[in-house]
């Protein structure tokens, strides 16, 4: 093995094809999404160069503005919640199931396989206020709660809770995995000095198994919060962007634009957005967790 990996020409053989399919299959892409943004129109129609006119019309798209408050309000409350939930879960699966721990993980990781247009599906059931009451709604009407029956999906003011609570519900299951996944590979002997010194569960998690997962925190965020930038499929299937824009995401917005309204060029534009938020927030998030581990 040694051998193989010291001879430059075997490792240019093995990385050449990945080279070649990510240069054709994202980086050529890339460059013409880019030069689309200086052209309005379809490509082979009314194609035509307008310079910065997309790039202008970013800061007076009122529209392009209210999904992208719609976009920080999900990636902020799911984000948050799904790394919360999963660090939390996975904590109690490894100090509070003694038994079946596999059965559990399977078990919660369940939603996370499940198509996104199935659990949309479920979901606007257990939502339903008509033809007759979803589950939800249901049980608000049982309990004598009916100030609280309503179209979840269909109002402006709960339309986003519902698609957060769902979105949650789907994916916690992968950072469950994650982070139990991180805490079973943690060295067991700082766990069991930490118990001999008499240290309580409590302070085995927030002082020797916390910064241990660092790394762990570091992939689980930047994998959910960059997923929650481009989400797409989610609020397409429960509510389709709807009611008006109240769950509408800048992926749909520019799926819309380009597809549907057939201007590929400001299209371009806004996946171009959607790119630098993830790139964005990916160094900040790499430069946080640098500085604390400098520290």
């Amino acid at each position: 093995m040694k051998k193989v990996l010291g001879n430059k020409k075997a490792i240019c053989l093995f990385t050449l094809p990945a080279v070649i399919l990510f240069t054709c299959l994202v980086f050529i892409p890339l460059i013409w999404s880019f030069t689309y943004t200086f052209f309005s129109g379809q490509p082979g129609l009314d194609f035509e160069f307008n310079v910065l006119d997309n790039y202008i019309r970013v800061f007076t798209d009122k529209t392009l503005r209210t999904t992208l408050v719609n976009n920080l309000i999900y990636v902020v409350v799911v984000g948050g919640m799904q790394i919360i939930l999963g660090f939390l879960i996975a904590m109690l699966i490894n100090f509070g199931v003694k038994k079946h721990q596999n059965l559990v993980r399977s078990l919660l990781f369940i939603p996370v396989v499940l198509p996104g247009v199935a659990v949309a599906q479920m979901f606007l059931k257990i939502y339903a206020i008509t033809p007759q009451y979803g589950l939800l709604n249901s049980f608000f009407d049982a309990v004598g709660l009916d100030s609280f029956v309503k179209a979840w999906t269909g109002d402006p003011q709960t339309a986003m809770i519902a698609l957060i609570i769902m979105d949650i519900w789907k994916a916690v299951g992968m950072y469950i995995l994650v982070f139990y996944s991180g805490i079973i590979e943690l060295p067991e002997d700082s766990v069991e000095a930490a118990r001999i010194d008499g240290a309580s569960t409590w302070q085995i998690i927030t002082k020797v198994q916390i910064p241990q997962l660092k790394p762990v925190f570091r992939m689980a965020l930047i994998i959910c919060i960059t997923a929650c930038f481009k989400v797409y499929d989610s609020p397409v299937a429960l509510t389709g962007g709807g009611p008006g824009t109240a769950t509408m995401m800048p992926s749909m917005y520019m799926y819309n634009t380009a597809f549907n309204y057939g201007e590929f060029g400001y299209g371009s534009v806004l996946a171009l957005i959607i790119l630098l938020e993830c790139a964005l927030f990916t160094l900040v998030v790499g430069r946080i967790f640098r500085n604390k581990e400098a520290e």
